[in-house]
């Protein structure tokens, strides 16, 4: 499979996980700040699926240990702001325009989607690099 379909195969996987457990947790709990935690949940959900499928499957990158591991994790995850700031905008300016649960989740992925994106430039970049060497 071609690394182009791969990510995007995996960004739709990732989207899914990010909003099916928004979902969920708006499903389990409906008080102050629930729109709010629902888009966290589903951002570390997002994060952390993105990160493993694109580590082992896009980038082929090993870490040396639990250190290692943290640090690439971290650096994902800083390259990531900009790009969850992106995904944020679309999904809460859905919301406050249309005021409409499945508009809000076109908007999260209308975001997502742009992010994933920026997000590969930046990761293949700065994230994954092997001994100096791009990814």
């Amino acid at each position: 499979m071609n690394l182009l379909l791969s990510y995007c195969l995996f960004a739709v996987f990732a989207t899914i996980a990010n909003i099916v457990s928004q979902d969920v947790t708006l499903r389990f709990y409906s008080g102050p700040f629930a729109l709010i935690m629902s888009v966290g949940v589903g951002t570390a959900i997002g994060l952390v699926t993105k990160y493993l499928l694109d580590k082992r499957y896009i980038f082929r990158y090993r870490t040396s240990g639990i250190g290692h591991e943290s640090k690439i994790f971290m650096l994902y995850a800083v390259m990531g702001v900009f790009t969850t700031s992106v995904f944020w905008a679309f999904e809460f300016g859905f919301h406050f325009i249309f005021d409409d649960k499945m508009m809000r989740y076109l908007g999260g992925i209308i975001g997502l989607a742009i992010g994933y994106w920026i997000k590969y430039q930046l990761d293949k970049k700065y994230v994954f690099i092997i001994k100096g060497i791009k990814c």
